[in-house]
This record gives C-alpha cells, structure tokens and sequence, in this order.
C-alpha cells in the first residue's frame, strides 16, 4: 500500500505544480506585458526578434491579377489581437445568454492558459457556414464571412469535432491546425504560393517562408489599423445584411459591462413601454427624454388638402430601421396614426400604443384594406417591408403609390450602443424590448414635404416611378443609397426563409 500511496502523492504534487506554480508564473508575465485582454503570447516574440522577412508595405500590387497570396486571420486580417470578442459573438448570438455569461466567467482561466488550449476550451456551437486563408481558428466560424465579403477563395483552419448535426466545441482528432504543415498539404511539395502575409512570429515566419514572396505584418501596424476604418466604398463586397443583438465590439470589458447593465436595463425596456402605452403624447416625450430616449423631430407636418371631395387621410411612407418607427412617428406627430405590417408578433402587436393592421400579400387585398384605412385616417406604411441596419434602402413596394394622392415621405434612423432593437433569426417578439434595453437610444425623423402631384399617379406617373422617387428622396435626406434588393433577399441571407413569423420552411 505503500508504493501506490506515494506514486499518488508524486502524480498529485506534480499536476499541482503544472496547474498553479506554472499558471501563476505565466499569469504573472501577462499582467507585467499587457494586462488583461486575452492576448496571443506570441506576439511578445514579435518583440524579441526581428522580422526576417520585409514590411507587408513594401509589397507591390501592379500586375498581381494572377498570382496566389495566403495569409493567417491573426495578427493580419483582424484589427484586434484578441480572439475573445469573436469568440464572444458567437456564445451570445449562436447559443444564449447564458453561455455567453460562462464565456465570460471563464475569461480568467481561458487567460492563465496557454494559446494553443485557449482553442481547445472554448465551447463552439454555432456554425456560419477562397486568396487563401490558414488559421488556427475554427474553420466554421470564418469561411462564411472570409467568403461572402472578403472574396476568398480557400480557408484552411482547425476542425471541431461534431456529434450528429451539431458541433461540440471540441477541436477534432486532427489537433490545433499547424500553419506551415497545412500549406505544404495543401500546394503540394512542388508548388508554393506567390505571395505569404503573416506577423512577425516566428511560427507565421516560417509559414511564410515557404512562398515566394514574404511580408509581415507589424504590431505597430496593427495598432494603426485598430485606430482606422476601411472606408465602405472600399469593400470588396458591400455589407447590407448582418443579424444578431450585439451593437459593440464585446471585449471582456464591454461584455461584463453589459452584464452590469442587462437588470437595469430590462427595467427601463418596462418603464418606457409603460410610458410609451399608457401616458399622453407630451407626457410620453418628456418621461421617456428623461429616461435616456432622444427622439428628435425636423420639418412641419403638412396638414391635407381641403379641396378634395372625398377628403382621405395622409399616407406617411417611411425609412424602415426598426419595429418601433411607426410608434416613434405617432408621438412626435401627437396624433393617432395606423400602422400596415408584413409580419408582426402576436406580443408586438399586444404591446403596440397605435392601431396595427397586418397586410396578406395579395395585392388586390391589400390595396382595398390600406384604401380603407386611408378613408378613416392618417396611414403609415414602410415600403420596404423590414428593417435594414446598414445605411443602404431596400426596394419599396409601389403598392402604396396607387392609393393616395396626398403622400408624405418621413427619413427615420436610429442609433444604439449596446443592443439592436431588430433581428431575423431570434425572437422577433423581442425586438422593442431590446431596442429600449439600451441606456440612450435614440431616434431622428424628418418629415419631407408633401409630393408634388406631378409626381404622383394621379399625374400620369406609374407606381414604380413614385415609389422610386420617394425612396431617392429619403435616400438623399439620409445620405443612404439605394438598392433593389428585398426583403425576401434580407431573410433567405440571414435566417433561411422568407420572412413570416414562425416560418420554419429551408432555404431552397
């Protein structure tokens, strides 16, 4: 009994050492180096050595139409050295919040760790899901985005393990991918790539050795580009469509303080949609200022035309950026108006201070509902059909330009910090409570002038003429541009159907 008990004690002294003497010591080098933001350790050799090979600056870029380039996502295509907001986004927006909470409750763990476990330990569940990119990171949660946006054509990186149709979060038998072995797999031993872009580590240093032409990308540079923006008209691909709740970058910081908050801020969502049902006009606006909301208005409101024989109310065509536009435009107008919705939430319509009225997408219908509407009052309609983030307009429905006469366009935009008030995969009953979550929403509307009658219907134009001319108009107002994408486009992107509360049918 002897024996074993002491070969125990050794196993046991010996993963203590392992576990804190070592953690600590490497703890204690973090701390003195950076701090804590979960930063590759390797980039501290960028420090201690030189690069052997040029500054990625020096690359020229006449006549490269044909030639390959790879490169690693770390330390060259991400602004940020640390992968835990990515990482982040996919805990919140691909499983819950909850997981998202363990994320960060495990951030001081992930830290003491060794980069090369940081992978392994991270709980993946959400897929996304060539120019080549080698990248330790999971392949799944990059080829996607590396794709659509960056025009990739190859993503190489490391393989999670699966269990029927869902992945666990666990790196597969293959291990960690190991940068420069996956190169040579993949060219061949007889092929090398033109051009290798990686930092100034030794393992990317020897990644990219293997091509023809090498640059690094430098942890100064880095840090300038963490400070810059690509200006939009520099993307490869125009970004329209995203989804999820996140309107921040979550560092470990910024997501503890949305933690912080989420109590606080489900308890203001309640007070200002209290506010916003069950008060007067004047008293909702200065209750809800108070409460952090800043709602601004710009123009007169035009009042109708006293001439007409059958006199109708006045059709407001709005900007879509969330599900709260219309209530926003009511109580700045002071006066009841109805709503004309697509697809709305049984609790979004409980919950909703105006009149709402869900449309059925058979145009005949539906032009003799919003005819009627009109003749006993003021109508909203966002022609669009959903909401768009981004500032870019979606083609609008010319339906609304058939029937009426007396037309106002309105420019609406919104702006949060912490949370999006819109989504096409989560819980859309959820959208006004998220949008008032966050500590100052805020809300602009511009009321335009009344369309001028030559550009109506009833002044020899056609409906898609009108309605392409109300939406350069706001287009200018927002300084947005205009698209000729659809909602049917938006929600086959981002949530694989085509944009009808509970539908469950795939993407074709």
């Amino acid at each position: 009994m002897v024996f074993p008990t002491v070969v125990f004690r050794l196993v046991a002294d010996w993963l203590l050492y392992q576990l804190l003497a070592n953690s600590c010591y490497r703890a204690a080098r973090k701390m003195r180096s950076y701090g804590f933001f979960l930063r590759n350790p390797y980039s501290k050799s960028s420090q201690q050595q030189l690069p052997l090979f040029p500054n990625v600056s020096k690359c020229g870029l006449q006549s490269r139409g044909f030639d390959t380039v790879v490169c690693d996502m770390h330390g060259v295509l991400l602004r940020s050295e640390s992968f835990f907001p990515y990482f982040m986004l996919v805990a919140f927006e691909g499983g819950s919040i909850f997981r998202a909470f363990l994320l960060l409750f495990s951030c001081l763990f992930l830290w003491v760790l060794d980069y090369e476990r940081k992978l392994r330990v991270y709980d993946v569940l959400a897929s996304a899901g060539s120019r080549i990119v080698f990248t330790s990171v999971p392949r799944v949660m990059v080829e996607g985005f590396l794709k659509e946006y960056l025009r990739v054509d190859g993503v190489v990186g490391t393989e999670l393990h699966t269990f029927g149709r869902y992945f666990t979060g666990l790196v597969s038998g293959s291990g960690l991918l190991v940068k420069h072995r996956a190169l040579i797999e993949y060219f061949g031993h007889g092929q090398k790539p033109d051009i290798g872009i990686g930092s100034s580590s030794f393992h990317d240093q020897l990644f990219i050795s293997l091509c023809k032409e090498s640059y690094v990308v430098n942890r100064e540079d880095r840090k300038n580009n963490s400070t810059s923006k690509m200006p939009r008209n520099k993307y490869p691909k125009p970004l329209i469509f995203h989804d999820g709740r996140l309107a921040f970058l979550p560092t470990p910081l910024a997501t503890l303080y949305m933690f912080l908050w989420l109590p606080l801020g489900i308890i203001l969502a309640i007070f200002r949609l209290f506010v916003g049902i069950m008060l007067p006009y004047k008293l909702a606006i200065f209750l809800g200022t108070w409460s952090g909301v800043d709602l601004r208005i710009k123009g007169c409101i035009p009042s109708s035309s006293s001439n007409s024989a059958h006199r109708k109310g006045v059709l407001y065509v709005c900007s879509h950026r969330t599900l709260l536009d219309p209530v926003f435009l009511s109580t700045s107008l002071a006066k009841p108006l109805t709503a004309v919705t697509y697809s709305l939430s049984k609790m979004s319509e409980i919950i909703a201070p105006i009149r709402t009225v869900r449309l059925t997408r058979d145009r005949k219908r539906d032009g003799e509902t919003m005819q009627k509407l009109l003749s006993e009052g003021d109508l909203v309609v966002c022609p669009e059909g959903t909401t768009c983030r981004e500032p870019y307009l979606l083609r609008f429905s010319s339906l609304f330009a058939e029937l009426a006469d007396e037309i106002v366009p309105v420019a609406m935009n919104t702006h949060v910090s912490m949370f999006y008030g819109t989504t096409a995969s989560g819980l859309k009953c959820l959208d006004p409570i998220f949008f008032l979550m966050n500590p100052r929403p805020s809300c602009w509307i511009q009321i335009l002038g009344k369309v001028p009658k030559e550009f109506t219907c009833s002044g020899g134009r056609s409906s898609h003429e009108v309605a392409n001319y109300i939406q350069k108009q706001l287009a200018n107002a927002l300084g947005f541009e205009c698209t000729t994408l659809t909602r049917r486009d938006k929600y086959l992107m981002l949530a694989g159907n085509e944009g009808f509360v509970n539908d469950q049918r795939k993407k074709p």
